[in-house]
């Protein structure tokens, strides 16, 4: 004999033989075996040590680039050019924009983890079919239908998807904020570095004008000599050849000149800027102190860097969230309002309806689809390593170059003064003893040739080391520090 289940026993096990039969499909959709495979390179892997140098120390140690370092080099000039840039520049207000957008972004994330609601009111006039579901009289009729309706609903996060969802967008939003730092210190770095090629122009402005004018008084001594019959011709033509020589190079540091204001003008967003400013001397710019070695905590220091970082959190975070479509999504929705055929029937307390109850949706077979944007996911995010590796390889090797070159310059500005002494020197003799007819005007130009390769050298070696101070500075990170907006974000990243 068979003896029946009861019909609500038989509904429980009808429920639970479709729960188990669901989770048994859901196995299709699995994960494993896609993984990222990048690592991060720490410091002890770049060989950054707070004992190993990038070379041997020549100039004293600073702690850190403070974040207007421009300031220490003393110039006003300087300082409202920078100041007008970071005002102004469209390329800096463009990052401003990408980190607004981004900060939109988070914000939008964030709203998935609160309860959603909504009205809605829809007014329809409709014909009825007479062979739907509805009899006659509504079957065949031209109706009036209205609905107005709350609806609200509230995904319940248990698997975290909204979670890394909103932790995405916030590391996206974080190395937003490090790309504006990063735009910041380059901008102000580009600035610095043509208003000192600007003072090199200058400066070398200033010795084919002094080369000029020496040629000058080299040709009217000649010219005596000529007159007294102690000179031919032929040392007259050498002597006038040099003066038209020197008013071409005068000419082409002009331009030059021209085209660097012309440079400093773009980078401040403002046509004519530098009309109203003296040429800077290189002998007024105070150079500022430089870092010997290469600071343990680099990685800190530099916006690209932690905006790098910061991708890869990013990316961390949305492998996450590609494993949580994995799993199911649970509702609660719920809605309250009036329905009636009729308009004047809408507001009636006998329209009034209402709902409430869970919604679940579970993948069961995605084609793959699922496993494709996990292993998409993961791709991104070893590329996300791999472009920070690169980043932290680049800055050191940065650092260590601008280094090197700032001490080799020290040095080379010390033999040089030194070489270009004794040329002076030399010339000096070469022109008293061709004054007193014991020498030739052949010592005269040799000597002079010397004299003016050191003294564009000395204007040179005194550009390159105010440049490379500057080089240094956009180096170690020119200052930065996470901005107000980014440690907001964090915090909420840490704090739901």
């Amino acid at each position: 004999m068979i003896q029946l289940l009861p019909e609500s026993a038989l509904r429980k096990v009808t429920a639970v033989a479709a729960a188990a039969m669901v989770l048994a499909l859901a196995g299709c959709a699995d994960m494993a075996g896609i993984d990222s495979h990048a690592k991060l390179r720490d410091a002890d892997s770049l060989g950054l040590s707070q004992a190993q140098p990038a070379a041997a120390a020549a100039v004293p140690a600073i702690p850190a680039v403070e974040s207007q370092w421009w300031l220490a080099f003393g110039d006003a000039q300087l300082d409202a050019l920078v100041n007008q840039a970071i005002e102004g520049n469209p390329n800096l207000q463009v990052a401003r924009a990408r980190l607004a957008r981004a900060q939109a972004s988070a914000m939008i994330a964030e709203s998935a983890l609160k309860p959603q609601l909504n009205g809605s009111l829809d007014l329809t006039r409709q014909k009825f079919s007479d062979t739907y579901i509805y009899p006659a009289p509504l079957g065949g009729s031209v109706q009036e239908t209205g609905t107005l309706q709350l609806n609200g609903s509230w995904e319940l996060d248990f698997f975290g998807k909204n979670r890394s969802a909103l932790d995405t967008a916030i590391g996206a939003a974080n190395a937003a904020a490090a790309d504006q730092e990063a735009a910041r210190v380059l901008l102000a770095s580009n600035v610095a570095r043509s208003y000192f090629q600007w003072a090199r122009l200058s400066g070398q402005l200033a010795v084919a004008q002094r080369t000029l004018a020496q040629r000058q008084e080299t040709l009217a001594l000649v010219r005596d000599r000529v007159s007294a019959g102690l000179d031919t011709r032929l040392e007259l033509r050498q002597s006038e050849g040099g003066l038209p020589q020197a008013r071409q190079q005068i000419e082409a540091l002009n331009e030059q000149v021209e085209i660097t204001r012309h440079a400093l003008e773009a980078w401040v967003a403002h046509p004519n800027a530098t009309q109203s400013l003296t040429a800077p001397a290189l002998a007024d710019i105070k150079p500022i102190a430089l870092q010997p070695t290469i600071p343990a905590d680099l990685l800190g220091r530099r916006a690209d860097i932690a905006a790098a970082r910061w991708r890869v959190e990013a990316a961390t975070r949305d492998v996450a969230n590609a494993r949580t479509q994995f799993y199911p999504n649970i509702n609660l929705v719920a809605f309250a309002g009036f329905q009636s055929i009729g308009f004047s029937n809408l507001m009636k307390s006998d329209s009034q309806q209402w709902g409430v109850g869970p919604a679940i949706r579970l993948p069961i077979f995605e084609a793959g689809k699922l496993r494709a944007n996990l292993r998409g996911k993961a791709a991104d995010l070893d590329a996300a390593i791999e472009s920070y590796n690169a980043t932290v390889l680049d800055a050191v090797r940065d650092v260590a170059d601008q280094v090197a070159s700032a001490q080799s310059i020290g040095r080379q500005q010390v033999e040089q003064r030194d070489a270009q002494a004794a040329a002076e020197s030399a010339y000096d003799i070469a022109v008293q003893r061709y004054r007193a007819g014991l020498g030739n005007y052949l010592n005269v130009l040799t000597a002079e040739t010397t004299v003016l390769a050191q003294r564009a050298q000395a204007v040179d070696l005194a550009a390159r080391a105010l440049d490379t101070q500057v080089a240094l500075a956009r180096a170690l990170g020119g200052g930065y520090q996470p901005s107000v907006e980014t440690a907001a974000l964090s915090s909420a990243s840490t704090h739901p």
